[in-house]
């Protein structure tokens, strides 16, 4: 079994955490809001037989500092961007999950010299529909509330959190135990405060303001896969199917009965699909030129 370590760097003069291991074509794994680098453990050690592992942790969460700055999607971008590069990784398949699928695609769109595969997992960006309990995020005094919401002795009565959470469509199970152990996380001030920031760039009190579905047109120049959680409560399912027919040439894989952690909910087809997505396409080498092309014809 290949191995995977937990290292650091320092990039900006903010400390990064990041998974790293394995052999073969990169991979780089992005997790949503409030998760970590650990919400892809059950699909790393199968995958890292397969691939090259990068799964950082974003500024804001897991082990990662949690600094007063920048939370927007190019942010988070450019950091990727550039643990990439410091690790002496030009390219590779990008993949994200609910918020990390909008930073792979503003990844995609802001550097896509480095963007060989681009895999969208429940991904945010690409609808206006998002659960109540991240719209409420952006209201005025949220601060106020996260820290009883987060509070030890709520978390600890579990079946008062399930009913709270199962009252917003999240019912028992990878939806549960991932949203409870981010909310967790929020106890501490610096990723309580870099959730409200993160959450309320491309989210208001209506749904997801940030919509990349006017550019997906350029993702005709990079193999794309769309996997998506059939019974998705937190971003809805439709939103990947419209996706898929926005992106020429782009696979879907919809897992009936999964939730909005699909890799959580079937590790083992979730490696198996990523698998045999990279073994069948080629990777891309987007040159600036081609970038050009795609957006005259698109404005055209």
């Amino acid at each position: 079994m290949a191995d995977l370590s937990t290292c650091e760097m320092t990039l900006h003069g903010n400390r990064v955490s990041y998974r790293s291991g394995g052999s073969g074509p990169l991979l780089v794994l992005i997790h949503g809001i409030t998760s970590s680098s650990a919400s892809w453990e059950p699909v790393l050690p199968a995958l890292a037989e397969h691939f090259t592992i990068l799964a950082p942790d974003l500024l804001g969460h897991g082990q990662s500092d949690k600094p007063a700055g920048d939370y927007s999607l190019g942010s988070h971008a450019c950091i990727v961007r550039d643990l990439m590069l410091a690790l002496g990784h030009e390219r590779g398949t990008i993949a994200g999950h609910s918020l990390g699928g909008g930073i792979a695609m503003q990844a995609a769109y802001q550097f896509p010299e480095l963007v060989e595969r681009l895999v969208l997992v429940s991904s945010g960006g690409l609808g206006r529909e998002v659960s109540l309990f991240l719209r409420a995020v952006t209201l005025p005094g949220s601060e106020l509330v996260l820290p009883l919401i987060a509070s030890r002795a709520v978390l600890d009565a579990g079946a008062a959190v399930s009913r709270a959470l199962g009252r917003i469509g999240l019912q028992a199970g990878s939806d549960l135990a991932e949203i409870a152990r981010g909310i967790a996380s929020l106890n501490e001030l610096g990723a309580r405060r870099a959730f409200v920031h993160t959450a309320r760039a491309v989210i208001d009190p209506g749904g997801q303001r940030v919509d990349a579905r006017d550019r997906l047109y350029l993702a005709q120049a990079v193999p794309s896969l769309i996997v998506w959680g059939g019974i998705d409560p937190i971003i809805p399912a439709d939103h990947g199917r419209r996706a898929h027919g926005l992106m020429p040439g782009s696979g879907l894989e919809v897992f009936d009965h999964a939730g909005h952690f699909p890799h959580l909910d079937d590790p083992l087809r979730f490696e198996r699909v990523l698998r045999t997505f990279v073994a069948s396409t080629e990777a891309a080498d987007v040159q600036p030129g081609r970038a050009r092309e795609l957006m005259l014809a698109g404005a055209a």
